[in-house]
């Protein structure tokens, strides 16, 4: 009996693969222990994402922000979630970072650059947007069965006009174009923004016997997806 040199050939690569198999096996259970091994973030950085000097309200869950980190073998986008009242939070381990404001994420001019900071600690810090719109001075209060705002709205960039203005209002505080009970718009034609705007939404049965609920303004621009909104409201019913 004797072995052929294809026989000896194909046994020889047969025992390669399995060495090779074995070393990437390995590897991936060295790099999975290390994962494992490696201490979950502790220090915060937050802030408010800010224009004109005041935090600018998002819709929740609507805008995302981006950190980046050199000096990693991976080197992938954090996400940072910006909430309803323009606030960000995030936990990172000390370093050098790059915080990006996402093409088309808010209501505000795309800005290209990104922001460096150097975090060694716990830390605050607020990202400036510049946003075509702004409100401001809302009041709102319960008339019969509506709710009646008044407000002023600021064009801050003049890039771009105005599409609409709308009310919200709704039993949570969480409030926006996606969460809310009522609404109540009114296009930029109908709106002169030189003098404080005025509004007025029926309270649905659903929530009228409540003891209070809140309410919110919107103002969208022309081709912008999403709204920028002002602080919610609290407006009693009793």
């Amino acid at each position: 009996m004797y072995v052929t040199h294809s026989n000896k050939t194909e046994s020889i690569m047969k025992i390669k693969n399995y060495i090779y198999s074995i070393f990437i096996l390995s590897a991936l259970l060295i790099i999975g222990c290390a994962k494992d091994n490696l201490k979950a973030p502790t220090l915060i950085v937050s802030g408010h994402v800010v224009g004109a000097g005041v935090p600018i309200g998002t819709r929740s869950g609507g805008v995302t922000f981006e950190v980046w980190q050199h000096g990693y073998q991976l080197f992938t986008k954090i996400p940072l979630p910006i909430d309803e009242n323009g606030k960000f939070s995030a936990q990172l381990y000390e370093g050098n970072y790059l915080f990006v404001r996402a093409k088309g994420a808010g209501p505000w001019v795309d800005v290209p650059d990104s922001i460096a900071v150097a975090v060694h600690g716990n830390m605050t810090f607020d990202i400036p947007v510049d946003p075509y719109f702004i409100v401001t001075n809302v009041t709102c209060v319960k008339n019969g069965a509506n709710v009646d705002a008044t407000f002023t709205i600021q064009r801050v960039n003049t890039a771009i006009g105005m599409e609409l203005v709308k009310l919200y209002i709704g039993p949570n505080l969480i409030i926006d174009q996606n969460n809310n009970s009522a609404n109540i718009s009114a296009a930029a034609a109908a709106v002169n923004i030189t003098q404080p705007v005025k509004l007025s939404v029926v309270i649905p049965a659903a929530i009228a016997s409540q003891d209070y609920i809140y309410a919110r303004v919107g103002v969208k621009t022309l081709g912008i997806a999403e709204y920028m909104y002002s602080v919610p409201i609290v407006v009693p019913l009793k």
